[in-house]
């Protein structure tokens, strides 16, 4: 492979030039805003935690490793643009197996090991339809599982990761029809799928500070456990 070949993979990409993206560079500042906003809720919550912390962190790198895609846009501002995503995909999935699910860690680990094993299988039956957004779709199902199956239980953090489920749907939804809807709007819908992707990862992030490991799940007294009060 060749590192530096120039990759043209959105509509607003004109030419190989390092600003030949800017609408769609410029908007990975969602992703920072995100995370600064969760690391100030992290900051004010009486159980805050290093992992948390780090999945703030995780944010703010998706959102630069993006930034030097739409930029670069070649080889390895690439891996630097999906290999952040992965890790937080499968990280939080395990997160939410251990900490809001209550499994132990080793079947925590299983279990992504499995969605990891099942996601590939999902990718290549999704794939003529959703095109290179089919990598996305096992994230969002795993999502509105794991966030119906919370919600059944009432634990609180079920409302937030629907929220987010609900979300990265129509942020999904807006990625995919980037090429599609391109001969008519020009610059795109990939932009959009920044800032609400971005949305996206904030509200699982409020959700794992806001019910810390040992929360059990109850939501905070007046409302704030629910999103549509704190988001």
């Amino acid at each position: 492979m060749d590192w530096f070949a120039p990759i043209d993979a959105y509509c607003e990409r004109l030419g190989p030039g390092l600003w030949a993206e800017p609408v769609n560079a410029l908007t990975n500042a969602a992703f920072i805003a995100g995370a600064a906003y969760a690391f100030a809720e992290w900051r004010r919550h009486p159980k805050r935690d290093g992992i948390t912390l780090a999945f703030i962190l995780l944010v703010a790198v998706i959102g630069t490793g993006s930034l030097l895609f739409h930029t670069f846009a070649n080889g390895w501002s690439l891996l630097a643009d999906v290999l952040p995503i992965a890790v937080f995909i499968y990280g939080f999935f395990a997160l939410a197996l251990f900490r809001f699910l209550g499994l132990r860690p080793a079947l925590a680990i299983v279990g992504t090991i499995g969605f990891a094993v099942l996601a590939q299988g999902v990718e290549r039956l999704a794939g003529p339809w959703l095109g290179s957004s089919a990598s996305y779709l096992p994230a969002l199902l795993a999502l509105g599982g794991i966030g119906t199956m919370l919600a059944m239980r009432c634990h609180g953090a079920g409302r937030w990761l629907l929220a987010a489920a609900a979300v990265f749907t129509l942020s999904l939804t807006l990625r995919t029809l980037d090429g599609p809807l391109c001969p008519r709007l020009g610059l795109g819908t990939h932009f959009l799928w920044h800032m609400l992707n971005a949305a996206t990862l904030t509200l699982c992030l409020l959700a794992a500070i806001r019910f810390p490991p040992d929360s059990a799940g109850v939501r905070p007294a007046h409302g704030e456990g629910s999103p549509a009060r704190r988001a």
